[in-house]
């Protein structure tokens, strides 16, 4: 593995920073699944980490905050394969979508006027009301 984790173009976090434990996982692999520890969870300390900053580390708690425990950590698990190695890989490939997702800078919408058809569109209803609403008035003879 790699000595840094490369998130993005400005973020990198040392791979000392990741922790991993491994437990029995579920589902197929036969004898596998019994005697072998392939399921994979990946710890990262996000308010201790070295390799983001303090704006970073904000963004990160309000956005992943379902993913983060009551200790700060983040946690990432993988048990799609039948090998430790793979679940490990898959587990760090996770890891930097979910920090990536979370550090991307989120575009400010442009607030936009009502389009023109639409306010037409309004009148003519109410235009429309109004005359249905007059027919119902007294007639004169």
């Amino acid at each position: 593995m790699a000595n840094n984790i490369v998130i993005n173009s400005h973020t990198a976090i040392p791979s000392s920073e990741l922790t991993f434990r491994f437990s029995r996982s579920g589902g197929p692999g036969g004898q596998n699944v019994n005697k072998l520890e392939t399921k994979v969870e990946l710890l990262f300390d996000v308010a201790h980490s070295a390799g983001l900053t303090d704006e970073q580390k904000q963004r990160i708690f309000s956005r992943e905050k379902n993913r983060i425990d009551a200790d700060g950590m983040l946690r990432v698990t993988s048990q799609e394969s039948r090998s430790q190695f793979e679940n490990r890989e898959t587990a760090v490939e996770k890891f930097i979508a979910i920090l990536a997702g979370a550090l991307a800078k989120r575009k400010k919408r442009v607030r936009t006027g009502v389009p023109k058809g639409s306010r037409e569109k309004r009148i003519e209803g109410k235009k429309l009301r109004g005359k249905t609403k007059q027919m119902r008035g007294r007639v004169d003879y």
